[in-house]
């Protein structure tokens, strides 16, 4: 994790994987065909997005095999109890401002799993992109004012930003109160 609590690209994969196994064990190859195809189709071909090995994720005790010995290559794996903490420690974290690709795959994945955090976390994190989103739209509207007397064409860029905050705004203000509990 970065030194503010918001995730690295790596741990956005940990959080896609641990989320996945936390919804049902998989075999090792379909675990990472889900990762590679739900982060490929959110953000395309990412280099800063490889990197985190499923057998890092075994060594680290986040996940182990169903079977007993898990000597078998085509044994299932699972979530474990400290992989349920993990995901929860990844699931609650920050988003850093200006990282605007990475947070579109975090946020994904927040909406994702949210359904796996308790009330509680989950009202916490619906407010966090909620305050995210009203820091967007603060952030937009006052670049559209100092340029609203520009030559060109980045004010209607602009409004067309300022319109899609606004609109994230009111859907997650909605989302809050019919899902969060």
């Amino acid at each position: 994790m970065y030194a503010d609590n918001t995730l690295t690209p790596k741990e956005a994969i940990r959080l896609c994987a641990l989320g996945t196994l936390a919804l049902g064990p998989r075999h090792y190859a379909a675990l990472a065909n889900a990762v590679r195809h739900f982060t490929g189709h959110m953000l395309g071909p990412s280099l800063d997005l490889m990197g985190t090995s499923i057998e890092l994720l075994k060594y680290e005790g986040l996940i182990e095999s169903v079977d007993a010995d898990g000597a078998d290559d085509e044994a299932k794996i699972r979530i474990t109890a400290s992989g349920r903490t993990e995901l929860r420690t990844l699931l609650t974290a920050g988003l850093r401002s200006g990282a605007a690709e990475l947070n579109k795959l975090l946020v994904a994945l927040k909406f994702r799993f949210l359904h796996l955090l308790d009330a509680e976390d989950r009202i916490a994190q619906i407010d966090l992109l909620i305050e995210l989103c009203e820091n967007e739209l603060a952030r937009l509207d006052d670049l559209r004012h100092f340029h609203a007397g520009d030559d060109g064409f980045v004010v209607d860029w602009l409004d067309h930003e300022v319109g899609q905050a606004q609109s994230r705004l009111v859907w997650l203000g909605q989302f809050r109160k019919t899902r969060s509990v």
